[in-house]
């Protein structure tokens, strides 16, 4: 039968270590002295152990109280840090955060799932816009956090990572081997100038086949091999693939993801979820801040 630690006993145990005594832990506990004595008696019962040595003046720790109080003052914490994530007004609140469409997937569903877990009393708000409305709302106010796709890093904000942008199209298609170069793209897309720039360079005749601000429109035109796109590596849909061109298209330009963050916004669920964008884009090559794309 397992058996239970009871929480106040362990913070009588570690009361009486930090304060030297039954009678200091009492008065920090605002218990009685009998309380407390009778509290550290209880646990040492349940775990048939003396955690206490009461043969000298005062009292101390045994060896199996010492082990104990390690476990104690985990346990004590994380209840404590439980109880306030649960119940603080502080933790209850919306955070606005915009992240540009291409980008939502694959890390967004799972940062925003631990976030959850962990601030269960706090919303998020999640919109996509491009990079340069995001950065229009962010400079207006309207957001906490924003995410970016962008060449450079402006002062203020932070570079997750540097991803390659990659060419794309139908599994199995020829649309890629097409004179001229039939292209799907974005009406206000941050990588269109440098894709039609590297296309240029590579004297490869093309044409715009389909244009839209709607990304799932893009993604059905490359899908039926219609045209070809470009996306940051590790972003693709599943009903397409990297196309393997042999170098029959141009390498693209790597484009920097990055946070920005309101200054000396001290909500601890915004500090949170920007500390769980780091971490979700840190497998991915985390750079040094403001590194620019090559």
């Amino acid at each position: 039968m397992r058996r239970n630690l009871d929480l106040s006993a362990l913070r009588a145990l570690a009361a009486i270590a930090d304060f030297g005594g039954v009678t200091r832990a009492a008065q920090l506990l605002n218990l009685t002295q009998s309380a407390v004595s009778m509290q550290i008696k209880r646990l040492e019962e349940s775990l048939g152990l003396t955690l206490l040595d009461r043969t000298g003046r005062g009292v101390s720790l045994t060896s199996a109280g010492e082990q104990l109080l390690s476990y104690a003052r985990r346990i004590i914490a994380l209840n404590d840090e439980a109880v306030e994530r649960l119940t603080d007004s502080e933790y209850e609140g919306v955070i606005t955060v915009v992240v540009p469409h291409d980008i939502v997937y694959p890390h967004i569903p799972q940062v925003l799932r631990h976030f959850h877990s962990m601030y269960p009393r706090m919303q998020v708000q999640l919109l996509t816009q491009n990079t340069l409305r995001a950065k229009e709302s962010f400079a207006r106010g309207e957001c906490d956090l924003i995410l970016t796709t962008e060449a450079h890093c402006d002062a203020g904000g932070e570079t997750l990572t540097r991803l390659p942008l990659l060419w794309i199209g139908a599994p199995g298609g020829n649309a890629w081997r097409q004179r001229p170069l039939r292209l799907a793209q974005g009406r206000v897309c941050a990588f269109r100038a440098g894709i039609v720039a590297a296309l240029d360079r590579a004297d490869i005749p093309w044409e715009t086949a389909v244009e839209s601000e709607s990304d799932r429109t893009l993604e059905a035109a490359v899908s039926c091999d219609m045209a070809i796109h470009a996306l940051l590596a590790g972003t693709e849909p599943p009903h397409v693939e990297r196309i393997a061109h042999g170098g029959a298209l141009p390498d693209l330009n790597s484009y920097l993801i990055n946070l920005y963050m309101r200054p000396g916004n001290a909500t601890p669920g915004v500090a949170a979820l920007a500390d769980l964008l780091r971490k979700a884009w840190d497998s991915d090559g985390r750079i040094p801040q403001g590194m620019a794309a090559e």
